[in-house]
């Protein structure tokens, strides 16, 4: 694909995120759509938002769970980027009205990095010696792609179908997380809606953390100290709509809660 093309659907994604009105899948327009062009095209649409005044704060990993790839018909995870207009925490009313267009939300957890991280090689040890805390998490995902018809290409350039996440207000040192059999239990106005373990994403979410480094390694990209990575859900994705409440308790995490307007 051209880079003139490139910049072109990564201008059509920016302007459908700014204006809430989706577009046509590129799959559909672009059938030779490359993963590797897909990148390229969510690089272009990062760039359109720093240049916005967004400033990036981490990184996110996408379809870590069958059940998510089920849902979306994804098979093989992805990654998208953070900023900080997308940041909020715990007790945060998050604006899904205003700014996001299919909103779904699914619980995660969240690792800081207190150095950086950059494969090949990377291991989950690595990663739990590299993190500075960990915490629960909401990740509110979105698409600007017409009615959530996606295939693997459309939602990496879609930066990962992010919207918006919201960080638990606690922290807690991974050296005392048990990653693998930790339990998620997801409410949404007063009822549990979902549970889900750690092993539910790629056996464990230092995996997915690790495949994040390792993969983004291959693009010259560290995983930088300071940064917040999202992990990938454990349960999942459940549709949102203005006036939801939803809170996300993590066996020896402590737990979150949004409000969505």
């Amino acid at each position: 694909m051209t880079p003139a093309r490139i910049a072109q659907l990564g201008d059509e994604l920016h302007l459908a995120l700014r204006t809430r009105v989706p577009v046509e899948p590129l799959t559909a327009r672009e059938p030779a759509l490359t993963i590797d062009d897909a990148y390229a095209i969510s690089r272009h649409l990062l760039d359109r938002r720093l240049a916005d005044g967004e400033r990036v704060v981490g990184k996110k990993i996408g379809v870590t769970s069958k059940v998510v790839q089920r849902a979306l018909d994804v098979h093989q995870p992805d990654f998208g980027w953070l900023t900080d207009r997308m940041r909020h925490y715990s007790g945060d009313e998050l604006p899904i009205g205003e700014q996001l267009i299919q909103p779904r939300a699914e619980g995660e957890i969240a690792f800081v990095l207190k150095r950086a991280l950059c494969g090949p090689g990377i291991t989950p040890a690595d990663v739990v010696a590299a993190t500075e805390c960990v915490m629960a998490c909401f990740e509110v995902v979105d698409s600007r792609i017409r009615d959530w018809k996606i295939r693997i290409q459309d939602t990496i350039a879609d930066n990962a179908s992010s919207g918006l996440f919201a960080l638990s207000r606690e922290a807690f040192d991974p050296r005392r997380v048990d990653f693998v059999t930790c339990g998620m239990v997801v409410e949404k106005n007063g009822e549990v809606i979902s549970t889900g373990a750690g092993a539910a994403a790629l056996g464990s979410p230092l995996a997915c953390v690790a495949w994040l480094a390792n993969t983004l390694g291959a693009y010259g990209v560290p995983l930088e100290a300071g940064e917040v990575i999202l992990s990938g859900s454990l349960v999942p994705l459940e549709p949102v709509r203005p006036g939801d409440h939803m809170r996300v308790r993590i066996g020896g995490m402590g737990a979150a809660e949004v409000r969505f307007t």
